[in-house]
């Protein structure tokens, strides 16, 4: 059974109610550990659906999520507090995503005439990947994702901003780049090629789509935590 890490319920805590990202920025320019931890704690979730929505592949996401933060974390000092340090975040990690197709996107075009799956695989996860989910939900949850990777990546990435992430057309509008009146648009047509898929099975399980599991959480934290120096 793994141990209790009290750095770890530390981080959460601050995450969950003690410190404002403001407070846990300074912490992280003081070089603070629990401050670095309550950071991907409070950020984990939003980060990972975001890079999921773009690759479509759960182990990928995770791989730009942990690059996304080493980049962060590495680059605090350069953050200004023009933006909210989460859309600092979100833009990061959307760069890395997006960054990662196009260097796939490259590799396929340079050996066009070899096998692509051997360049960047989109394996599809199944139940046993996530122990935190019955069956029966990951069933209905693997409908939504599905239909979700069916979506051309510019009606995907604002269906996620705005339905799963529960952002507002505004930061929706920044995050991606685009018109607010734009983003409107592309979420209504990504809602009706949707139910084209999975018609109104779709409402009642959004929130637990592509979840973030503690266990994949915690393996991720400690991760970037070691990458950057804090090794235990």
């Amino acid at each position: 059974m793994k141990q209790h890490d009290p750095a770890a319920a530390t981080a959460h805590r601050l995450a969950d109610i003690d410190s404002t990202d403001g407070d846990l920025l300074e912490g992280a320019l003081r070089n603070e550990p629990a401050a670095f931890r309550a950071i991907m704690a409070r950020h984990n979730q939003r980060l990972f659906r975001i890079a999921r929505g773009v690759v479509r592949d759960d182990g990928v996401a995770e791989d730009v999520v942990q690059e996304a933060y080493l980049r962060a974390f590495r680059n605090l000092d350069k953050f200004r507090a023009e933006a909210s340090l989460s859309t600092w975040l979100h833009r990061i990690v959307l760069n890395e995503a997006l960054g990662r197709l196009r260097k796939a996107a490259r590799q396929r075009k340079a050996v066009a005439s070899g096998p692509i799956a051997d360049i960047l695989q989109f394996p599809y996860g199944t139940a046993s990947d996530d122990p935190e989910k019955t069956m029966a939900q990951r069933q209905i949850l693997k409908l939504v994702e599905d239909a979700m990777d069916e979506l051309p990546d510019h009606f995907r990435m604002v269906f996620i901003a705005r339905v799963i992430e529960g952002m507002s057309v505004e930061e929706t509008a920044a995050l991606l780049g685009i018109k607010p009146e734009t983003a409107r648009t592309r979420l209504h047509r990504a809602r009706v090629l949707l139910r084209r898929h999975i018609d109104n099975q779709i409402g009642p399980v959004l929130l637990d789509a592509f979840p973030f599991a503690g266990w994949r959480c915690e393996r991720l934290t400690e991760k970037v935590m070691n990458q950057l120096g804090f090794k235990e």
